[in-house]
């Protein structure tokens, strides 16, 4: 593993439980342990070029997730809007019920601290990849 990449908070392990939800290898640092505080929070290490699903992060009320970009630079994009160009020090709350997903541009790692924002009946449902197409128009469109 190559340690230079995941900026102070450290690359982690590959990513393998979510594997088939991303395009590329990620990595993933828990900083918090969820049997000991109702927040959890990450840091997501995400190669060139690799980006997750299109994923929602569902809640009855509460919920989401908020990004911190910690190293490195990518994308954010919520369904219907323009992408966002990710760098280090940009915080983007995610409310729930959001369609959306991130990941590293095709030119640079990327990390960002993942915190899961607690709320009422929640889960995350992973949907469609992001394709090539979509992912390639960014670095011409911005």
């Amino acid at each position: 593993m190559n340690e230079k990449h995941g900026g102070a908070f450290g690359l982690g392990e590959e990513n393998t439980a979510y594997a088939k939800y991303f395009i590329g290898k990620s990595y993933l640092n828990p900083l918090t342990d969820s049997n000991k505080t109702s927040i959890f929070i990450a840091n997501v290490t995400f190669e060139p070029a690799c980006r997750n699903n299109w994923h929602i992060h569902h809640a009855k009320s509460g919920g989401g997730q908020i990004l911190i970009c910690v190293d490195g630079e990518g994308w954010y994009q919520e369904e219907g809007k323009e992408a966002v160009s990710l760098k280090p020090g940009m915080v983007i709350t995610i409310p729930a019920n959001v369609k959306h997903w991130h990941g590293a541009k095709k030119d640079s790692w990327l990390s960002h601290l993942a915190i899961e924002v607690p709320g009422e009946e929640t889960s995350n449902e992973w949907c469609e990849p992001v394709t090539d197409e979509e992912y390639e128009k960014l670095g011409k469109s911005l």
